[in-house]
Order: structure tokens, then sequence, then C-alpha cells
């Protein structure tokens, strides 16, 4: 027996993530908001991570898994970004290969755009091409935990203590993670534009 009554669902969309993810346990379809307002922007960051064909596959996924794992939510969190990336970045652990891969692919014939974020980062002196080719090559060699805590920052633009949350980390593990990541990002650029690039891929 419910106490208060449950809002209209216009009103639906003024409740913090917390607050839909905690109403979701009365009224399920809740739920779908949550999905509404993040599903885009998980989905343009795993399809930069494995490429669209596995991408519908792995953010229906995520949601599911969110979904049946809602009842475990920290509900002073207001914002769920940090648990969705998490759950997904998960599942994009379970396609290492076809995303290294990819990145090499990348990286050898510039066809594949999934570094298309850094084009803008580097010096004019240094083709945005070449710059995203050598970058892909760097990412995919990148150990997993770094590469995780780079592309959380610099592609799904969490900040560091998001980035901590989603992985369950201390934010201090992902500066020192960051720290290396970004070093042989910038060895791959063969030192061109640090500062730029130190400071867009940091997100300080």
């Amino acid at each position: 027996m419910r106490t208060e009554p449950y809002p209209p669902p216009t009103a639906r969309q003024t409740l913090s993530d917390a607050e839909v993810i905690e109403r979701s346990g009365r009224e399920p379809e809740t739920f779908a908001v949550l999905y509404d307002r993040h599903a885009a922007h998980i989905h343009r960051y795993v399809t930069r991570r494995l490429g669209a064909d596995v991408a519908d596959d792995v953010v229906a996924d995520t949601f599911l898994d969110a979904f049946r794992q809602r009842g475990r939510y920290r509900s002073d969190r207001a914002d769920a970004r940090p648990w969705l990336y998490g759950i997904a970045a998960n599942l994009i652990g379970k396609h290492r290969r076809a995303e290294t891969r990819m990145l090499h692919a990348f990286a050898r014939t510039g066809a594949d755009p999934v570094a298309q974020t850094y084009a803008d980062q580097v010096d004019d002196r240094v083709s945005a091409a070449a710059a995203q080719r050598r970058l892909a090559d760097a990412i995919a060699g990148l150990p997993p935990k770094y590469r995780e805590v780079l592309l959380l920052v610099a592609w799904a633009g969490l900040s560091h203590e998001e980035t901590a949350e989603a992985l369950g980390i201390a934010p201090g593990t992902v500066r020192s993670r960051l720290h290396r990541a970004r070093k042989r990002a910038l060895a791959a650029l063969g030192g061109q534009n640090p500062v730029s690039i130190t400071e867009e891929i940091g997100n300080e």
C-alpha cells in the first residue's frame, strides 16, 4: 500500500536520478525516465569504445542490469551517471579484445572516428588524422585499468570523483592512473602541445 500519490509523468522529469530509482521500486515504469536521460550519452560512449555493432546490446544490458540492481542504489547519490557508466564499464570489459582490435585498426588505417575527441586537442603543426591514429594506438596499448580511467574522464566527461565512484576505487587511484595514461598518450604525440592535451584529457 503506497503512502503518497505518484507524480504524473511530467512531474517525474523533475525528480533527481536517485528519486527516480527509489520511485521505480514501487512504480517500475518510472525507471524509463533514467533511460531517457542517460541512454544516448552512454550509447555514444560505448560506440566509441566498441563500435556501433555491439553498442545497442551493451547499452540495453547496462540498463537491464541497472534495473535489477536498483534496490541497492545509494539514495544519497542524486546523479546516477557514475553508477550507470560503472555498469557499462563492466560490460565493456567483456569485449576487451574487440576494443583493442578496433583501436589498432584505426591506428593503421585512420578509418574509424573512435579517437575523434582528441582531434581538436593537438597542436596545429600535427595533422588531426595522424594525431588520432597515434593516440588510438597508444590507448590500445594501455593496461585496461588505465584505459578505463582515461576514457571515463576524457570521453564520458566524468570528474575524478565520479570516475572513482563508477569504478569503486579511491579518487587518488584515479589521479595516479590518469597521470600514467596521460604520459603515454602525450608520448604517442611526440610531445606536441602537451599543455592543452593535459588540460583536456585530465578534465581537472
